[in-house]
C-alpha cells in the first residue's frame, strides 16, 4: 500500500515519512512493519502492514486538496453554540479520523474561541496536538518549516 519514501499522517501522531520497510520477530511471531519517522514529535513509528488501515495511516494531502482546506479554514463557520462537553467529544472524533479537513476545523474553531476567551486545560491540550499535527503536513505539502506553517495559518483564523 504504501513504499519507503512516501509521505504519510499517522493520525493523532502527524505527518511522518516511511524510512523502511523491515521484518522484525516481536514474541515470536515475524511480521513486516512500515518504520516511519515523525520529526514534529521526534520519534519512529513501526506500524505493522498488515495493520496498516486499522491505524488509519494516509498518504499526506495534496496542494489542491490544502486549497481548499485552507478556505474552509479561513471561511468556515464556527459553532459557538455548543457546551463544552458536546464541542471535546466532536472534536476529539474529527482527530480521530485523520481526516485533513476535519483536523482543520478542530484547529480553525479552537483558535477562534481560543481568541475570545481561554480554553480550558482539555481543551488548551487538544488545540496544541491538533495544531502540530495540522502544521506538521502543512508543512510537508508547501515545504516549509514549521514557523512559517504557523504563520500561514495565524493569517488565515477570522
Amino acid at each position: 500500500m504504501f513504499h519507503v519514501g512516501d509521505s504519510i499522517v499517522y493520525p493523532m501522531q502527524g505527518a511522518g515519512l516511511i524510512v523502511a520497510i523491515e521484518e522484525k520477530e516481536i514474541l515470536g511471531e515475524k511480521h513486516r512493519y512500515y518504520m516511519i519517522n515523525v520529526p514534529i514529535k521526534r520519534l519512529q513509528v513501526m506500524i505493522p502492514i498488515d495493520k496498516v488501515q486499522k491505524s488509519r495511516i494516509r498518504l499526506v494531502a495534496d496542494e489542491p486538496t490544502l486549497k481548499h482546506v485552507l478556505d474552509i479554514f479561513q471561511y468556515g463557520q464556527t459553532d459557538t453554540n455548543l457546551s463544552m462537553k458536546e464541542r471535546f467529544k466532536i472534536n476529539t472524533e474529527k482527530l480521530r479520523t485523520g481526516n485533513f479537513q476535519e483536523g482543520a476545523e478542530v484547529v480553525r474553531d479552537l483558535m477562534r474561541l481560543n481568541k475570545k476567551k481561554a480554553l480550558n486545560a482539555s481543551e488548551k491540550q487538544m488545540l496544541d496536538s491538533a495544531l502540530k499535527i495540522f502544521i506538521s503536513e502543512l508543512g510537508i505539502i508547501r515545504g516549509i518549516t514549521e514557523s512559517q506553517a504557523n504563520d500561514l495559518l495565524n493569517k488565515r483564523v477570522g
